[in-house]
């Protein structure tokens, strides 16, 4: 079902709509927004699959508030997102478009803020409501009519709402909906748990299917350097040197680093922040502001805590640590290069996750091309075109203005024109080494792009990998069972993939999960005895790197 041309008019949504969407600039539907909007104006229960930075914001809130009774003053529409960010993100883009209807009201309920606020907000009649399922949760623990006269349901980022755990809470939210409302489920991929929420919950839904993980990432430049995990932090600092940037998103996987990397990169003069699931959301609100209006620059996060960033500053994305799949991949570089905007991305690779890099091309459909770090050369032309340009605009009437000055310092001070400029210089770039020389000195790196033959011999006896694949397990521990997988280090795996991806779909806590063993050609992970059969047949279709997990019971016999 597709829409002639005829830009936004050509939906007939409510005039006061046509002109907030007019007013934002936008002219053409999106191929997403084109193919969604008659569907959900008409009332039909909906599947789309699409991924972030394609239109679909707009996609569900437009025919949403098209079909919004402003004279209701009660909950009419529930939106459901997995983040704090990607809440205020959806509600921000409902006021956006509610603009010119008068009587329409948006709250965003979400967690880290006050409680009271947001159920007041509900029972004073926003007809317009998005949530995060756990703190809506906590509402109905509150007060079980909140969602009575929800007529429209939109589920955002479905997907992702799983993977953080939130499966039982869509299942309590479900239960608290009229069973006659309209769903509509949004997710970039569709793996059996999301369409086994449909079969259950969904009516006879049409689907909506945008081809867009090469669409997605092609307005973007990207590009691969490898380089060891401990030359990480020295080589974003040189790549920085280099990249010529207005605002920058760096992803790591843990918090911890997080605050390391934004440390660093503090030490060294950049306007860096950290953004962790951690940080209070008053602080996480204050960096995205910051970042917005240019006090911030740089912003090292987690993949969570960047979910719905939206910043149109953004022109670069550093993936410092290798994204645990390739949909995270897209979704992180997506948060440049979005609405035609142009957009840089660079991916850090350790020599063990070449074959994840391999992945990743294989499902955009693009080459990722590999850059080498820059020479010192090339850091001092890019030192000195900085300093060129900050003095440009100064030259024109510095003379005229300060001339008088310049011959009384020479004067007084004993010295030539040329010695007070270079003095004046070295105070303006704070002492950073502007010869090839002292850039040379700065660079303790081993050049990454080197064969190995050119690279210092290892020391010491190494076992080989027969004797690594045959070492004896760990001894269990008591009520645990020890379950081998065919992916290892040669895979690109790392104990951290595996533990996130059991914890997102099995739906464990962490200390239900024992020791993890990573070997070259496989993995063993420990897992509660009590359940483990029902365990593994839901972590069946769970994918890591690109590849089945496949956990299977190991007899160690």
């Amino acid at each position: 079902m597709t829409q002639e041309t005829g830009g936004f008019a050509a939906f007939n949504l409510n005039p006061n709509i046509l002109a907030a969407v007019i007013a934002t600039g936008y002219e053409e539907p999106s191929a997403i927004q084109h193919q969604s909007i008659p569907i959900i104006m008409a009332g039909h229960d909906m599947i789309g699959q699409a991924q972030t930075g394609t239109g679909k914001t707009a996609a569900f809130a437009l025919p949403i508030l098209h079909r919004i009774d402003p004279a209701k003053r009660e909950p009419q529409a529930l939106i459901l997102a997995p983040t704090r960010e990607l809440a205020l993100q959806v509600a921000t883009a409902f006021e956006t478009y509610a603009k010119q209807m008068p009587g329409v009201t948006v709250v965003a309920v979400y967690g880290g803020a006050p409680m009271g606020p947001q159920l007041k907000a509900i029972r004073n009649g926003a007809q317009i409501v998005v949530a995060t399922p756990g703190r809506l949760c906590d509402h109905l623990r509150r007060d079980e009519k909140v969602l009575a006269t929800v007529n429209h349901l939109v589920l955002d980022e479905a997907d992702e709402m799983l993977k953080l755990g939130f499966m039982d809470d869509l299942e309590v939210i479900f239960k608290a909906l009229p069973a006659t409302r309209q769903t509509v489920l949004f997710s970039a991929t569709l793996p059996q748990s999301i369409r086994a929420i449909a079969e259950r919950h969904l009516r006879d839904p049409q689907h909506v299917k945008i081809q867009t993980k090469t669409q997605t990432v092609t307005a973007i430049e990207q590009a691969h350097l490898l380089v060891h995990a401990d030359q990480k932090t020295s080589a974003v600092l040189s790549l920085l040197e280099v990249e010529d940037f207005d605002a920058l998103i760096m992803f790591v996987r843990t918090k911890q680093a997080t605050l390391d990397l934004a440390s660093a990169l503090e030490a060294k003069g950049y306007k860096a922040a950290a953004l962790n699931g951690d940080i209070a959301q008053n602080q996480r609100e204050r960096v995205i502001d910051s970042l917005k209006d240019g006090r911030l620059d740089i912003v090292v996060a987690t993949d969570v805590a960047a979910r719905g960033l939206d910043v149109p500053r953004i022109t670069h994305v550093f993936n410092v640590d290798m994204p645990y799949d390739p949909e995270s991949y897209v979704h992180r570089i997506g948060r440049t290069g979005r609405a035609g905007r142009e957009g840089r991305a660079l991916l850090l690779v350790t020599p063990r996750e070449r074959r994840m890099l391999q992945v990743i091309e294989r499902v955009t459909g693009q080459k990722v091309a590999e850059v080498r770090l820059p020479d010192a050369q090339a850091v001092l032309d890019a030192r000195i075109k900085k300093l060129t340009n900050s003095l440009s605009p100064l030259v024109a009437d510095a003379e005229s203005t300060h001339g008088d000055l310049l011959d009384r310092l020479t004067a007084d001070i004993g010295c030539t024109p040329r010695a007070l400029a270079a003095a004046l210089l070295r105070k303006a770039t704070n002492g950073q080494a502007l010869t090839l020389a002292a850039i040379e000195k700065e660079r303790p790196l081993v050049p990454n792009n080197a064969p190995r033959g050119d690279r210092p011999e290892r020391t010491g006896d190494r076992p080989d990998r027969g004797d690594r694949e045959r070492r004896a397990p760990i001894p269990l521990a008591e009520g645990r069972a020890r379950c081998r997988t065919a992916l290892g280090a040669r895979d690109g795996i790392a104990a951290k993939n595996l533990l996130g991806a059991i914890l997102n779909e099995g739906g464990l806590a962490r200390e239900a999960i024992g020791r993890i063993q990573v070997r070259d050609s496989f993995s063993l992970v420990e897992l509660p005895e009590d359940g483990l059969e029902k365990l593994l047949t839901k972590l069946k279709d769970t994918r890591v790197a690109g590849k089945q997990l496949k956990l299977r019971r190991y007899r160690e016999d």
